[in-house]
């Protein structure tokens, strides 16, 4: 009877080590598992690709890779890379580095690119630059964000019409009550500054802009920004909308779970479609 029960208990452990251990799951916005091969189509019926990522993981980058390969080889449009990690005043630096005009040794040491750089983003920088694909820098500079968590969006009116070209046209519009924006006050629990959201809408604000100013109808622009600025359809998609109600987006979220197999409450309806990666997953920063 021992015997038989160590058997019995060997083979259970067989079996559940013999499982296959999934780097990432696809959902689509009601929760059902859906595949990759779904994603590239619906990315080529959109107008814009928001693919929200998680900074430091490596799914979300090596996906974002894959995608951009595949529309780059597939679509007839014209397609146009941007993201939140290039800021607007060193647009002329990606630009000449794209365009071949400057070495690879001077653009990585004149722009201000994050720590994980080497390993997320220049992937994505040279498949434009082997495409001769537009990168657009996306984002407004730090300096501004900072103003603006000091000193609310008014601390912009003083900047120089030079500062200005950089940053999306002022007054800018905020609706405080957009979920994306209470949450990051309640994060801090009631002790934040009600500028903390500001600083984070002048960023949505700007990448918005920046992506309206570069497409065109024969165009698909596929932006690549942290998942917090266009979950829930908020944020950067939230400004796009109001601007250009008529422009079909897709939308990727990124979360990380203990267990894949099912998405978690808190994570369902997020994005058209939600890349699910387990929480033990290796970061790359």
């Amino acid at each position: 009877m021992k015997k038989f029960v160590w058997i019995t208990v060997g083979f259970f452990l067989l079996v559940s080590f013999k499982q296959d251990k999934q780097a990432y799951q696809l959902f689509d916005i009601k929760g059902k598992k859906t595949q990759y091969k779904d994603l590239l189509k619906e990315a080529r019926k959109a107008d814009i690709i928001f693919f929200g990522e998680l900074h430091n993981n490596p799914i979300c980058h090596w996906l974002q890779r894959e995608l951009t390969r595949d529309l780059a080889k597939l679509e007839s449009r014209k397609l146009i890379l941007g993201a939140e990690m290039f800021e607007t005043d060193n647009q002329l630096l990606l630009d000449e580095y794209i365009s071949g005009t400057i070495s690879e040794r001077s653009f990585e040491t004149q722009a201000r690119l994050w720590p994980n750089y080497e390993t997320d983003y220049k992937p994505l920088v040279e498949i434009a630059r082997k495409n001769g694909l537009p990168f657009i820098a996306t984002n407004i500079p730090r300096r501004y964000a900072s103003v603006v968590h000091k000193k609310g969006f008014e601390g912009l009116d003083s900047l120089s019409a030079e500062a200005k070209s950089l940053i999306p046209p002022l007054p800018v519009e905020y609706d405080p009550e957009l979920k994306g924006y209470q949450e990051m006050l309640n994060m801090m629990g009631g002790h934040a500054s009600p500028n903390l959201p500001k600083a984070q809408a002048i960023k949505d604000a700007a990448m918005a802009y920046q992506i309206l100013q570069h497409m065109d109808e024969h165009s698909l622009f596929l932006h690549f920004n942290g998942t917090y600025h266009s979950n829930n359809f908020e944020g950067i998609a939230w400004y796009v909308k109001r601007d250009q109600p008529g422009l079909q987006m897709l939308t990727i979220a990124s979360v990380e779970q203990k267990d894949i197999d099912e998405l978690d409450d808190e994570n369902q309806s997020l994005a058209d479609f939600i890349l699910c990666v387990p929480e033990t997953m290796t970061k790359t920063h």
